[in-house]
């Protein structure tokens, strides 16, 4: 089957990987230097299952720029393209989605399209009916930033979205899904056929769960220190309920990444005019812990003026990503208040980070900062601890 990606980001490049193992995949990407990068086998993001896979796997898979070559013979076109939240709108910014439909719909009519991309709940009917295209599903991912191929390897559930009055797209929707198990290694991998309305709200709600669970146990930390509690003690007690479990329960920052703060937003912005509580609170309580953690930092630097060094800007170890990291949030409210902000980031080579400069040696900075703060845990940072803040209580993501 000739099957078309577009977009190579953590979405769309373990797709392609995990597609290119039976099938003859091409996938799009804007920029030259990612198309010749993965044509090299080497992966562009990092994440240890796709450079494992490009590497060592016969996978049939060619990335290019040429858009219109890549979509025109086409069985299926998966669209992962990112969709970034607009806060002047309340919407997610979709319009890349909508570039590849355009492109579609004048090339390759027939071609099932496949949305990847994260969408406001309502979305796939309303763009079906906009482009008079009777040819969309949708797909939620349930991936992790540097697992995403794992993911797609051992996926928790697969869900599908079509019109169930249509029987064609309804069978597209099987075939696709069957296409992502015949590319996975675990098989027995629940498979949910649904409308594309209830597949779109399946991943914001799925989403805004865990992004609940994060709230919740980050406000129990910051009752107990509040309280000079010990934290840890209570979260090993309460997640000794079976019922709740000890997953998704480490203290951060705050929520952040590619798709926590987004997909939140969205479905807040999805509930106006009904009536709701809980998921406007857990917007709100993550920018609540935010200012906490900004005190807390400026308590532990014995108060203004100090300078304040962010030992690492990822989300998480093993990801490359800075996007929306929760640690950016309290460096923003640490400089509002008159801290002066230093960064150690490895990954960095230039001199400044916006507004926050770099320090490249990790020596200087333990010299420069009078507090360390660090979202997650290193060894690196053994020889400063007494200088560091962190809420990394289990030493894990």
């Amino acid at each position: 089957m000739k099957i078309t990606v577009a977009g190579v980001g953590y979405v769309g490049l373990s797709l392609a990987v995990l597609l290119a193992q039976n099938h003859s995949v091409t996938a799009v990407t804007t920029t030259q230097k990612k198309a010749d990068m993965i044509n090299a086998k080497k992966s562009p993001i990092a994440d240890c299952e796709i450079e494992e896979y490009l590497a060592e796997k016969p996978l049939d898979l060619t990335v290019t720029t040429d858009k219109e070559a890549a979509y025109r013979d086409a069985e299926f076109i998966v669209i992962a393209t990112p969709t970034n939240y607009e806060t002047a709108t309340h919407h997610f910014d979709t319009s890349a989605v909508e570039d590849v439909i355009e492109i579609a719909k004048r090339l390759n009519p027939n071609a099932v399209l496949v949305i990847k991309s994260t969408v406001p709940v309502g979305y796939t009917k309303a763009v079906s009916e906009k482009y008079g295209l009777n040819t969309i599903i949708f797909s939620p991912e349930f991936l992790r930033e540097g697992k995403a191929l794992y993911d797609n390897l051992y996926p928790s559930r697969i869900i599908v979205g079509a019109p169930k009055d249509n029987a064609k797209l309804v069978s597209a929707a099987q075939t696709f899904a069957d296409l992502l198990l015949q590319g996975a290694v675990k098989k027995d991998v629940p498979v949910l056929i649904t409308d594309p309305t209830e597949a779109e709200a399946i991943k914001l709600f799925a989403n805004t769960y865990l992004a609940l669970r994060v709230s919740f146990f980050n406000e129990l930390d910051t009752y107990a220190e509040a309280k000079g509690m010990n934290t840890k003690q209570i979260i090993d007690g309460v997640c000794l309920d079976p019922r709740i479990g000890g997953h998704y329960n480490n203290p951060s920052f705050g929520y952040g990444g590619y798709c926590l703060p987004k997909d939140t937003k969205q479905l807040l912005a999805n509930f106006q005019g009904v009536p709701n509580k809980v998921v406007r609170a857990i917007v709100e309580s993550n920018e609540t812990r935010m200012d906490v953690i900004a005190d807390r930092v400026l308590e532990k630097a014995g108060g203004l003026p100090c300078t304040v060094g962010v030992y690492r800007l990822t989300m998480k170890s093993g990801s490359d990503n800075f996007r929306a990291s929760s640690i950016q949030g309290v460096m923003q409210r640490l400089q509002a208040l008159g801290a002066e902000i230093i960064v150690y980031e490895p990954t960095l080579t230039d001199d400044m980070f916006g507004s926050w400069r770099v320090v490249h040696s990790l020596d200087m900075f333990n010299k420069e900062a009078a507090v360390i703060v660090a979202n997650r845990y290193d060894p690196e940072l053994e020889g400063m601890m007494e200088k560091v803040y962190t809420r990394d209580l289990y030493f894990r993501d």
